[in-house]
Parts: structure tokens; C-alpha cells; sequence
């Protein structure tokens, strides 16, 4: 496995391992806090960014690298509001777009096509994070502070999926 490529995607597990920690943290905020919907959903999202860290770990040893698996910092443990906490999802997630189109361009340029090939499943989860988090940001504008709207999002978010976003019909 090309050095670089090895280093960028053991970088990569870092950030996925600390996405799971941070959303870990936000859905103990969310929990203690009266959201029971958001914590569901915040639980549901910090194992999938787990599941995405191991998927890049086997990767790299199956390929003949060695995946190093990091110490993490201590994510935030308080926010203002849901809004706040929707607003550092959404921008943690553009942040990981970001990292992922950085490893996309280091294969091509090794022309490393398989370790390329394997990123695109990346790319496309990042285009559905990403709006599933713009979708949730746009949800909460809306409700402002109206409380029972408050409680209506709550309660739907527990159901709120990658699939319903992408299944929702565009005007």
C-alpha cells in the first residue's frame, strides 16, 4: 500500500473514530437534556461513524498496511441548543467530505485505483450525511422556538433515516 494513501486513510480513521465519540457526546447532551428522539438518532449516527472507522481499518490491513487505531480527544459535552448541535454536525460532516475528496485525489495521483475504487462508497455516504444534516438544520429554522414544533421534531427525528432523505421528492 503507497505510504501516503496509508497515512491519509489511517488519518481517516481517526476523524470517523472521533465522529462516533462526538456524536456519542452530543447524544448524551441531547438525552439528558428532554430529547429523547435526537439522543435515538444521535446513538443510531455515532454507531454508524464507528462502523465506517472499522470498515477503513480492515481495508488497510487486508491490503498489507497496518490500521492504527488512535487515542481521541475529549469531544464537547454541552451545547446551547439543538440548533448549535445540528449546526457542529453539519459542519463536522463537511469537514469529513473534505478529508475524503483529499484521499480520492492522493489515489489518483498514486493511480491507485482499487483504494480508489473503495473510497467512492465514502463519497456517496458523505453526499447522504450531509443532507440529511442540511434537512435536520432546515427542520429546526422552521420550528424556531416554538415548543410544540420543538416536540413534534423531537419525536419525528427518531424516524428520521439516510433513506427518507434520499427518497424525499424534490420540487
Amino acid at each position: 500500500m503507497n505510504e501516503k494513501i496509508e497515512a491519509a486513510l489511517n488519518k481517516q480513521i481517526e476523524l470517523e473514530a472521533s465522529s462516533s465519540q462526538v456524536y456519542l457526546a452530543m447524544a448524551c447532551w441531547a438525552e439528558t437534556s428532554g430529547y429523547e428522539g435526537v439522543s435515538k438518532f444521535l446513538y443510531k449516527h455515532s454507531e454508524e461513524e464507528r462502523t465506517h472507522m472499522l470498515k477503513i481499518v480492515k481495508f488497510i490491513n487486508e491490503r498489507g498496511g497496518k490500521a492504527i487505531i488512535p487515542a481521541l480527544p475529549k469531544p464537547q459535552e454541552k451545547y446551547d441548543s439543538l440548533q448549535n448541535v445540528f449546526q457542529t454536525l453539519f459542519d463536522h460532516e463537511t469537514h469529513v467530505t473534505n478529508e475524503i475528496n483529499h484521499i480520492v485525489f492522493l489515489c489518483l495521483e498514486a493511480k491507485d485505483y482499487s483504494t480508489h475504487s473503495f473510497m467512492q462508497w465514502f463519497v456517496s455516504e458523505q453526499l447522504e450525511e450531509e443532507a440529511l444534516a442540511r434537512n435536520v438544520l432546515d427542520k429546526l429554522k422552521l420550528i424556531g422556538s416554538d415548543s410544540a414544533g420543538m416536540y413534534l421534531f423531537d419525536r419525528d427525528l427518531q424516524t428520521l433515516t439516510m433513506d427518507s432523505v434520499a427518497n424525499t421528492p424534490v420540487a
